[in-house]
């Protein structure tokens, strides 16, 4: 009786095992299916942000040939009397010669390029209105060289950096009052922006040891499109979510 009353209890244990496992391996598969899901589904996001991506990428740089094919085919003929350029993939108009553009060492525009503004200016934001719905900010940027009165470092860096704000910011005060229309000043004041770099974008020659002193005294205009946010957005949060 007894060998028969152990018998039945060693059924009923491994029976009991039996169901014990059954359930970890149904709990175990379900742990799987769930984690798949979230893989295929992360996949599927990171697709589509990458397809978001490449077509954010493509209208980008359609914009910006459609922007540099209109202000080349505006000022082309301009830019030698300015002795200024256009740069392609930057959509920056750079004004050189520096004997043109302020006295020394003051934020006061001369003459002729008041009168190159005068010029430039009406029809450069007739362009760009094209491209209101593209366009994050215009920035006219100021640079100096690294001198300042015969100092070097730091102690020309800071006055540099006065100086470059204060002229762009003479050059925005100028041109602003070249416009007409009330529309035009308020969109402007809106999307543009001065900025002084001081020497930190000093233009260096050919063998790039020594500073160009009189290019890296100039005056541009850059535009700056909303597909470079929307880009940064996107990859920000990408990185977010693969912490």
């Amino acid at each position: 009786m007894s060998a028969l009353n152990s018998l039945f209890r060693s059924r009923r244990t491994n029976k009991e095992d039996a169901e014990h496992w059954i359930g970890i391996s149904d709990m175990m598969s379900g742990l799987m299916m769930v984690f798949l899901f979230m893989a295929v589904a992360y996949m599927y996001y990171v697709q589509v942000e990458r397809e978001n991506i490449k077509e954010i990428a493509v209208a980008y740089k359609d914009t910006q040939v459609a922007i540099y094919n209109d202000l080349m085919k505006e000022f082309q003929e301009d830019l030698p009397r300015w002795n200024a350029e256009i740069e392609r993939n930057t959509l920056e108009i750079t004004f050189n010669n520096p004997e043109v553009l302020f006295r020394a060492g003051s934020p006061e525009l001369n003459g002729q390029f008041k009168n190159i503004l005068s010029d430039f200016f009406p029809r450069y934001v007739a362009v760009l209105s094209r491209y209101r719905s593209a366009i994050e900010e215009i920035r006219i940027e100021g640079h100096t060289s690294s001198d300042w009165g015969g100092l070097h470092g730091e102690k020309a860096y800071f006055p540099n950096m006065a100086l470059s704000q204060d002229r762009t910011r003479s050059v925005l005060e100028y041109v602003m009052a070249l416009l007409p229309e009330a529309s035009e000043r308020d969109w402007v004041r809106s999307n543009f922006a001065a900025v002084g770099y001081s020497s930190s974008r000093r233009v260096m020659d050919a063998d790039k040891q020594v500073e160009n002193a009189a290019r890296s005294r100039r005056v541009n205009f850059r535009v700056i499109t909303n597909s470079e946010l929307q880009i940064r957005n996107i990859i920000e949060r990408l990185d977010g979510n693969q912490v």
